[in-house]
């Protein structure tokens, strides 16, 4: 499946090397340049070091977790689609309790409700989110969990490398002003500048490019509607308030529930330290992804 998208969409495995390229590059500017010159010889090089790495290590848990997890994606069916009788059977698909199952008519095949079909996947996902190019798959119903915890992560891992950059080059400065700054050659005092200028950038440019999308999850999650369902809402609110009749009732797609309900159907049950770790938890919705492909009723 992950091959497959590669081939698919060529930004998106881009966008993995590059996200990959990073990571290992901060650890690199951050262990050679910043943490071995300033703190060696003390605890803190070896502690920095051990949390940075710990975080590191966390991020790119998650972000695998993301990369190869199904996001939700509806089996097809083992029988074709008789589009001819879809109208007949709506009556019936009502009476024997189907209600909010359509159909997708590119991959030709019957959806539960709030499943989205995806262009780059070519398949029907489950609560789809999004297609993210950074991990090069779609932030669904089954790993929307991972896709957050990659976020954090690499927020935290932004935050904290601008803070040891920082703390190094003002303990450069000093060092240089007291005159107790061992003699370099120029070169090689540019490099570690530009290493510093570049990591500095980096961790700016992604730090806050994942913290407003971190909270735009967060804010979808809460309010119970993806960014899709939202995208549909208002059009349907602007389509009943132009409307000369306006006395269309709007009615949602689905039931509000208690904000800490909705976090736990995304992050799990069990306790909440275990939601900044990419633990396997129990499906989202009531029946998980323990579904039949067609709805219970004739076809």
């Amino acid at each position: 499946m992950a091959s497959f998208r590669c081939k698919r969409d060529p930004c998106g495995f881009i966008c993995l090397i590059l996200t990959y390229f990073s990571v290992f590059y901060a650890d690199y500017v951050v262990i050679q340049y910043v943490l071995i010159p300033a703190y060696s010889g003390s605890m803190w090089c070896t502690l920095h070091g051990a949390v940075f790495n710990l975080i590191l290590l966390l991020l790119l848990a998650c972000h695998s977790k993301a990369v190869f997890s199904d996001p939700g994606v509806v089996p097809l069916p083992d029988t074709a689609i008789d589009f001819s009788e879809l109208r007949s059977q709506s009556s019936r698909m009502n009476e024997r309790g189907c209600e909010g199952w359509t159909v997708c008519s590119r991959c030709e095949t019957y959806r539960p409700p709030r499943a989205h079909h995806c262009r780059v996947c070519q398949r029907c996902i489950r609560r789809m989110d999004h297609h993210c190019p950074w991990i090069n798959n779609c932030v669904g119903e089954l790993n929307q969990k991972y896709f957050i915890q990659f976020l954090f992560y690499t927020g935290m891992a932004s935050l904290y490398s601008l803070v040891l950059v920082v703390s190094a080059w003002v303990w450069r400065i000093r060092n240089e002003k007291d005159g107790n700054a061992e003699k370099e050659e120029m070169p090689s005092k540019h490099l570690i500048v530009a290493h510093y200028i570049i990591l500095l950038v980096e961790s700016i440019l992604f730090g806050i490019f994942v913290m407003v999308i971190f909270y735009d999850q967060l804010v979808s999650i809460v309010t119970d509607e993806t960014p899709i369902e939202q995208m549909r809402n208002r059009l349907m609110m602007d389509k009943s308030s132009s409307s000369s009749s306006s006395q269309l009732p709007h009615h949602p797609t689905h039931s509000r529930k208690p904000k800490l309900a909705l976090l736990r159907e995304v992050f799990g049950r069990g306790s909440i330290i275990c939601w900044l770790l990419p633990l396997h938890s129990s499906p989202p919705t009531v029946g998980g992804i323990t579904y039949s492909a067609l709805p219970d009723y004739d076809v």
